[in-house]
């Protein structure tokens, strides 16, 4: 399996209503090739079914989609998650992978 199927895969993990971040789904992968992730969700071509739009920044910023940041936010409202100032509160909404 190639390693943007397996970042699909694991991706499908997070409920909605949460999110993680390209840091933390490298991590559950055993790996620390962030950026790859995030080539992976830029690629991702089943989005919104393979949820990319739940992987944000470190930081908590939205950070890109494929669909265009608008259309990112718009998801992420629609599931309930809070955005103040183009941050979301990841005490509050991530997913831990365990």
């Amino acid at each position: 399996m190639k390693f943007q199927e397996k970042c699909y895969k694991i991706l499908e993990r997070v409920p909605k209503g949460k999110v993680t971040t390209y840091k933390s789904l490298a991590m559950a992968l055993n790996s620390k090739a962030y950026r790859v992730v995030g080539t992976a969700m830029k690629n991702n071509l089943n989005a919104p079914n393979v949820p990319c739009h739940r992987v944000i920044k470190s930081n908590g910023e939205i950070g890109q989609y494929n669909l265009g940041a608008n259309k990112k936010l718009q998801l992420l409202k629609s599931e309930g998650i809070i955005i103040n100032n183009n941050k979301i509160d990841l005490n509050k909404f991530e997913f831990k992978f365990s």
